[in-house]
C-alpha cells in the first residue's frame, strides 16, 4: 500500500496535481501531433506543476520487451536516453515503469533511497534529486501503449488523492493519443480518396475529372493573358489484341509505357492525363495550331518506337485529335467534345493527327435542334425508364432498383444518357427531366405495389435540382398523386453536386429528410467532400464510384480505397452500395469486405419495367 504524504504537505501536493491535470487538458485541446503532445505534457508537469521530472515511454514488442524513451523534461537527454528499461519480468523490468506496463496498474516508489526495485537506477536518480517516483500505465485504444512517469523531490510525495488526479491526467493523455491517431487515419483516408478521385490508378496521371479542372484553370489564365491553348486527345490501339494474346498484365504495362513516353515528350509544361482505357490527353497551356501540330508530331514519333512486351516488339498506333481555345471552344466541355471529334477525323487521316474541323454555328444549331427535341420528348412523355436491379450481397436477394432514363430519338436513334443529360443540365431542361423521371418512377412503383412488390426505386437529383425552390413542393405533389409512402423512392445525389453549393445542398437534404425520404450519395470518392461535411449530411447510404469498383480485383490501390470507403461508411452507420460490379470475382470480394449492396452488369443491365419480373424469375438472384 502506498504511504500517504503528511497532512502539512498534502495541500501543496494536491495543488501541483491539479495544475498537472489542468495543463494537460489545455495541451490536449491544442494538440496536432503525438510527439509534440508528449513533450508538452512533460513540460507542463515540470515547469507549471513543479514536479522534478516527467517522462513518457513506449512499450515495444521486441524480444527484449524494451521501453523506448519518447519525451522528457527535467532530466538531461543523454541520461534519459541511456536508461536501460524493459517491461519483461526480469530485474530491469521490476522498476516502476516496467511494472506499470506489465501489470497495467499504477506503481509508486515512495522512497528511492530504500526501494529495492530501484537498485539499477538508484544512484542516477539520487544524483538528480529524485526522492519518489510514480509510474502510470498509458492505455490507448484498450491496449497498454507505455508509461507516464513523474518524479518528485520529496519522499512519500504521492498520496491517494494526488495519485487519483494524476491518473486522470494519464487517462486524458491516453484518450488524446487515441484521438490524434483517429484524426490521422481519417486524414490519410481523405487524402487517399482525394488522390484516387483525381488520379488514374494504373499510371498515376491525372484522370478525366482532374483534366477538366486543369483545362478550366488554363482557360481562365489564357483568357486573362489573351493567348491560345491546345488540347490534344489520343487514342492508342491494339490494347484489346494484347489483352487477348498476352493478358491484362502486359496490356497494363503497355499503358504505363505509353504514359511514360507521353510525359517525357510533352515536357513538364504540358500536363498529360489518362482519360480512358486506351485514351490520353495532353493539355498545352500556351500555343496555337502550329505548336499543337508540332507537339502531336513529336508524340507520334515517340510512340512509333516499338514497345517490348514478353519478348515481342509492338507499336502503339496512336491517333491524335486537336482542339484549340478560343477558336474551337471557350469552355472545357466544348474543347473536350471537339477534341473527340478531331480524334475521329485523325483516325481517317494519313498523318495520324487532325485539327478540329467544323463550324461553331453548325454545332450550335445542332445543339439547339436537339434541345428542342428533348423538350418535346419530356412534354409528350416520349422518354423511357429502364431499371437496374440492386442486390443485397449477404442474402443474394434483389432489394431495389435504380431508375435510368433513356431517349429513343426518332431520327438519331438511341442517344446516350450522358449526352442528353449534359445537354439538359446546360440548357435548364434538367429540372423538367427530373420531374418526368420522378413521376414515371412513381407510376411504376405504384404498379409494383399493386402486384405486392415492395422495393425502393432510386431516382437521381442533379446540382440544379438541389437549388430548385419548387423541388420539395413538386415531390410532395407527386407523392400525393400516387399515394406513395416515403420508402417507395430513394433520392441519389452525386458527391460533386453536393460540393457545388454545400450550404444549399445541406438545406435541401434536411428538408428531404424531414419527409422521411431515403438519401444516398452517388459516385462517392470523386467529389472530394470533407469527412467533417460528410458526417453532417442526413444521408442513409454511400454509392462507391464504379471507377474504383471495376479495378478492385486487379489493382491494390482501388481495393484499398473501396475497403476504406466501406469502413468509413459503416463507422458513420451508413449503408454501402457498390456500382459498376462487372463480374463475380468483384462481387465476391465486395462481400468479403462487408459491402451491403451491389449494382452492375454481373447482376443485370438496366432493363425495361415490363421485363423485370421475367428477368427475376429466370435469374440466380431472388
Amino acid at each position: 500500500m502506498p504511504v500517504q504524504a503528511s497532512v502539512e504537505q498534502e495541500p501543496g501536493f494536491l495543488n501541483r496535481a491539479l495544475r498537472t491535470l489542468s495543463g494537460c487538458n489545455r495541451a490536449l485541446l491544442r494538440a496536432t501531433d503525438e510527439t509534440a503532445l508528449y513533450q508538452e505534457i512533460c513540460r507542463v508537469v515540470v515547469e507549471q506543476a513543479g514536479y522534478r521530472f516527467a517522462w513518457v515511454g513506449r512499450a515495444e514488442h521486441d524480444p527484449g520487451k524494451s521501453i523506448t524513451h519518447l519525451a522528457q523534461t527535467g532530466l538531461d537527454l543523454d541520461y534519459a536516453s541511456s536508461l536501460r528499461l524493459t517491461w519483461a519480468n526480469a530485474e530491469l523490468g521490476r522498476g516502476p515503469a516496467g511494472t506499470a506496463i506489465r501489470t497495467g496498474k499504477i506503481c509508486i516508489s515512495h522512497d528511492v533511497q530504500s526501494d529495492p526495485a530501484l537498485g539499477p537506477w538508484r544512484e542516477g536518480a539520487l544524483e538528480r534529486g529524485i526522492a519518489s517516483l510514480l509510474s502510470l500505465p498509458l492505455w490507448v485504444e484498450e491496449e497498454i501503449f507505455g508509461s507516464f512517469d513523474i518524479g518528485a523531490l520529496e519522499p512519500n510525495a504521492f498520496g491517494a488523492q494526488e495519485v487519483e488526479l494524476l491518473s486522470q491526467a494519464a487517462e486524458d493523455l491516453g484518450f488524446g493519443i487515441a484521438t490524434l491517431r483517429t484524426r490521422t487515419r481519417a486524414a490519410e483516408a481523405e487524402a487517399t480518396i482525394k488522390r484516387m478521385a483525381y488520379s488514374d490508378a494504373l499510371t498515376g496521371l491525372p484522370n478525366r475529372v482532374r483534366l477538366r479542372e486543369l483545362l478550366e484553370e488554363a482557360i481562365v489564365a489564357a483568357k486573362q493573358e489573351r493567348r491560345p491553348l491546345g488540347l490534344l486527345q489520343l487514342e492508342v490501339g491494339r490494347s484489346r489484341e494484347i489483352n487477348e494474346v498476352l493478358g491484362y498484365h502486359e496490356a497494363d504495362r503497355l499503358q504505363q509505357e505509353i504514359a511514360n513516353r507521353l510525359v517525357q515528350t510533352a515536357g513538364a509544361a504540358n500536363p498529360v492525363a489518362r482519360v480512358g482505357e486506351c485514351e490520353f490527353a495532353v493539355l498545352m497551356p500556351s500555343g496555337g495550331a502550329e505548336q499543337a501540330s508540332q507537339l502531336a508530331q513529336r508524340i507520334l514519333v515517340a510512340l512509333d518506337e516499338p514497345i517490348e512486351l514478353s519478348g515481342l516488339f509492338l507499336d502503339a498506333r496512336a491517333s491524335i485529335g486537336i482542339a484549340l481555345y478560343p477558336g474551337h471552344g471557350t469552355d472545357p466541355e466544348a474543347l473536350i467534345r471537339r477534341g473527340s471529334i478531331a480524334l475521329e477525323q485523325a483516325k481517317r487521316s494519313s498523318t495520324g493527327y487532325a485539327l478540329f474541323k467544323g463550324g461553331l454555328d453548325l454545332e450550335c444549331a445542332q445543339r439547339m435542334a436537339l434541345m428542342g427535341d428533348l423538350r418535346r420528348a419530356i412534354e409528350h412523355n416520349e422518354l423511357l425508364l429502364h431499371y437496374q436491379p440492386k442486390l443485397q450481397i449477404a442474402t443474394n436477394k434483389v432489394c431495389g432498383s435504380e431508375a435510368l432514363v433513356r431517349w429513343q430519338h426518332p431520327q438519331h436513334g438511341l442517344i446516350a444518357p450522358d449526352q442528353f443529360i449534359k445537354l439538359a443540365e446546360s440548357t435548364g431542361l434538367i429540372t423538367p427531366l427530373t420531374y418526368w423521371v420522378l413521376d414515371a418512377a412513381l407510376a411504376q412503383r405504384y404498379a409494383w405495389h399493386e402486384e405486392g412488390i415492395e422495393r425502393p426505386v432510386s431516382v437521381n437529383l442533379s446540382a440544379r435540382d438541389l437549388r430548385d425552390p419548387k423541388l420539395l413542393e413538386r415531390i410532395n405533389g407527386s407523392f400525393a398523386t400516387w399515394g406513395a409512402q416515403s420508402d417507395w423512392i430513394e433520392f441519389e445525389l452525386t458527391e460533386s453536386a453536393l460540393m457545388e453549393d454545400p450550404v444549399t445542398a445541406m438545406e435541401t437534404l434536411v428538408r428531404l429528410k424531414n419527409l422521411d425520404a431515403q438519401l444516398a450519395i452517388d459516385d462517392f470518392g470523386t467529389g472530394y467532400s470533407s469527412l467533417a461535411y460528410l458526417q453532417q449530411l442526413p444521408v442513409d447510404s454511400l454509392k462507391i464510384d464504379q471507377s474504383f469498383v471495376t479495378r478492385m480485383t486487379c489493382d491494390d490501390g482501388s481495393a484499398k480505397i473501396v475497403h476504406s470507403i466501406i469502413e468509413l461508411a459503416h463507422n458513420l452507420d451508413l449503408t454501402v452500395v457498390a456500382e459498376g460490379v462487372e463480374d463475380q470475382a468483384t462481387l465476391t470480394q465486395l462481400g468479403r469486405l462487408g459491402c451491403d449492396i451491389a449494382q452492375g452488369y454481373t447482376i443485370s443491365r438496366p432493363i425495361p419495367a415490363e421485363q423485370f419480373r421475367d428477368w427475376e424469375a429466370h435469374s440466380t438472384w431472388h
